[in-house]
């Protein structure tokens, strides 16, 4: 979560985002971080635009786009693909997990980026070699 905190000083998660959280079960330390994490702030998703109704994202995508679009200024992270392409095709400031790891690095938060970016692969999230190495590169790593 510390990671997390990097993408600014106050992160702001829409309810459906947080709903799709909240399914895992409250076992789950993502659920636990969501209701605890004083710098959490879970807010009402806005109506989306049909600007990125048109990419056919999936609910958390499209809530967190339009609620950048309604906050210039605001930075969106995602990791979807498709989520990605229409933040940048929108000119929506965005920021990866990947990126806020090697942010972490960069600012010595962290000593191995590696280590982080492996330890998210093996927990599940989608990191081909070549992504993993291109971005290890750009920390020396």
């Amino acid at each position: 979560m510390h990671l997390l905190r990097l993408a600014g000083a106050d992160v702001v998660v829409p309810d459906v985002v947080a709903s799709e959280i909240q399914a895992r079960g409250e076992d789950d330390v993502t659920v636990r971080a969501l209701r605890e994490t004083p710098w959490i702030r879970v807010v009402p998703a806005p109506v989306t635009p049909p600007l990125v109704v048109a990419w056919d994202l999936g609910p958390g995508e499209s809530a967190v786009l339009a609620f950048a679009l309604e906050h210039p200024g605001c930075r969106a992270v995602i990791d979807d693909r498709a989520g990605r392409r229409c933040a940048e095709a929108l000119d929506i400031p965005l920021r990866g997990t990947v990126g806020l790891v090697l942010l972490a690095k960069r600012r010595s938060e962290i000593p191995s980026a590696r280590q982080v970016l492996v330890q998210l692969r093996d927990a599940g999230m989608y990191l081909s070699d070549r992504v993993l190495d291109a971005a290890l590169a750009e920390v020396g790593e």
